[in-house]
């Protein structure tokens, strides 16, 4: 299971931003924090397709801080990873 810590804030159009140190090209936004989350799923698929597209590493998640949003990856998407 690969568990990727993330950064939840407010947009300007009041949506939820998500960012993730490890991966700073996966972004994305949701409606809510739970909508953002899922979103940042896709967003993280989509890099790594792209990186293992052009046979670059994929980014190993760091240890997340207490409190702090994580997404996990669905199995199979990490299990291709």
């Amino acid at each position: 299971m690969q568990i990727y810590p993330a950064r939840l804030e407010r947009d300007t159009n009041e949506t939820i931003l998500i960012t993730f140190p490890d991966v700073p090209e996966a972004v994305s936004f949701g409606e809510d924090a739970q909508d953002a989350l899922r979103q940042g799923a896709f967003a993280l698929i989509a890099v790594f397709d792209a990186k293992i597209d052009d046979r670059q590493d994929i980014p190993r998640p760091s240890k997340p801080r207490r409190g702090q949003p994580t997404v996990v990856l669905p199995a199979l998407a990490a299990s291709k990873i």
